[in-house]
């Protein structure tokens, strides 16, 4: 047993038959159970647990393995296997009244990790306290594991296998008219990333004139013409090349488990998940004429706060990762909740990121107004003028992480480049606020040994700059 298990901005992450074993996480599960029955009276264990997982590498075994150990702890199992993407999984929490799931999947990480979600019994993210508190029950040894087998569960009932598909498509047809973009004649390339996103789209906007390509939509774990399924460049150029040699309107592209997106034009130039998150909520504020909190990680742009402005709604900052947000966007009963790298959640829906959902949004928007995606973006420049952004991610060895911190804390610049830092904020990392509004973040990624460093300016080449600034802050 690996005693280092450690939940991060979105669950426990591990490279597979390292230390993401069927022994890990079945230790990983006792301490759910454990968690649950210490949280929640056996009436309500009684509700039971949602187990799910995406099209990785043995996820749909490793849903099995977490299933047997909830099952023999008494908790009730609504199995809905592998494949299912994770916003799926997240409303079936409550489609189906459970008080939690478990979701195998890594996510968009690379192909030789696997991951073990946990979902509240609203179907978001559980907070960090409730994450500290999993991670002290972890079954030490796999000797304190209870376990069944999983025909054994089925046959006394303790296990149901449930199709997860159904609830969730009445969801979707309640929020979005989906009839408009059907006939509304649109050429999309989808790029579910050989992911739990692949088929979605061509199912709910087939019959009519729109045309739905869908590319490496196979069940492929590893994930060829990308370094990772993760919705942005490199990753994404294979489908971006593809869409200007059929000229689409739109390219939607969902990561490995479909809870985060990404957006090209209709000349297959990648729009940023900065800008869609910007014009998601513009759609949300001018389009679907809703007013409410919007919750933001510090990660993610700062056209958000000029649009709460403009239309006189709140904006809430949280640290980064949905284990933030969700919690904020129920206490605000926020109309948007979302994240810098893609992940975007809605009121009235579920507290988690539903990039199905968002790409259907992205559509409506496009039917609303009759705008091309270009177009789009320029009606939003015209409210929070150009803003631009870019991201660094650079390995490091984990065990130089304090001294990085260490270094960054005394040696706190007053500029950076030619521009004064007039703010410096340590939620989650080190994000300097510079006197013309650009900002610069330094973060470690909680899932993986890297440090990211971010920027959002007025120009590329001030983006350009820096990151480079970032990138010496680092090195020191």
């Amino acid at each position: 047993m690996n005693t280092t298990i450690k939940f991060g901005t979105d669950g426990w992450r591990g490279k597979i038959a390292e230390d993401y074993t069927f022994d890990n996480v079945r230790c990983c599960t006792q301490g759910f159970a454990d968690y649950l029955k210490s949280v929640y009276q056996s009436d309500k264990l009684q509700r039971g647990v949602v187990v799910g997982g995406d099209r990785r590498f043995h996820s749909e075994n490793f849903a099995t393995a977490a299933a047997e150990v909830l099952a023999a702890n008494g908790i009730p199992v609504h199995f809905c296997g592998g494949g299912v993407p994770t916003p799926v999984i997240s409303f079936s929490v409550k489609a189906r009244n459970t008080i939690a799931a478990i979701n195998i999947t890594a996510s968009h990480n690379p192909p030789t990790d696997n991951g073990f979600k946990v979902r509240d019994e609203n179907g978001g993210a559980i907070d960090p306290d409730g994450l500290l508190k999993i991670e002290a029950l972890i079954a030490k040894d796999i000797s304190s594991v209870k376990r069944i087998k999983f025909d054994d569960g089925i046959s006394s009932g303790k296990i149901l296998n449930f199709n997860a598909d159904e609830d969730y498509i009445k969801q979707i047809k309640k929020l979005v008219d989906l009839e408009p973009i059907k006939q509304a004649g649109f050429k999309v390339l989808v790029d579910p990333m050989w992911g739990s996103g692949s088929g979605w789209f061509t199912r709910l906007l087939s019959g009519g004139k729109t045309r739905i390509i869908e590319i490496h939509n196979e069940r492929n774990p590893i994930f060829p013409e990308m370094n990772r399924p993760e919705p942005i460049p490199p990753n994404i150029d294979a489908g971006l090349a593809k869409s200007k040699e059929l000229k689409t309107d739109v390219v939607i592209i969902t990561d490995g488990d479909a809870d985060r997106c990404g957006f090209a034009d209709e000349n297959g130039e990648f729009i940023d998940q900065l800008r869609v998150y910007a014009l998601l909520a513009m759609y949300y504020l001018e389009v679907r004429k809703e007013r409410g909190a919007i919750v933001k990680t510090l990660s993610t742009t700062s056209m958000l706060e000029t649009l709460g402005k403009l239309y006189n709604v709140p904006v809430y900052e949280t640290g980064v990762g949905f284990k933030y947000v969700a919690p904020k966007m129920m206490e605000t009963d926020a109309m948007l909740g979302g994240e810098e790298s893609g992940g975007y959640a809605f009121r009235a829906h579920v507290p988690e990121r539903d990039g199905i959902l968002a790409g259907l949004f992205f559509l409506d928007f496009m039917v609303k107004t009759k705008l091309k995606p270009s177009q789009l973006l320029a009606r939003l420049f015209e409210k929070v003028g150009p803003h631009y952004y870019d991201r660094i991610d650079t390995i490091i060895d984990a065990n130089q992480t304090d001294n990085i911190l260490k270094n960054l804390k005394i040696h706190l610049p007053k500029k950076i480049g030619s521009w004064k830092v007039v703010n410096v904020n340590l939620t989650d990392g080190f994000k300097f606020i510079l006197s013309d509004g650009s900002w610069l973040l330094i973060r470690f990624s909680g899932t993986e040994p890297l440090v990211r460093i971010y920027s959002e300016a007025l120009s590329k080449e001030q983006v350009k700059t820096l990151l480079a600034n970032g990138e010496k802050l680092i090195i020191g």
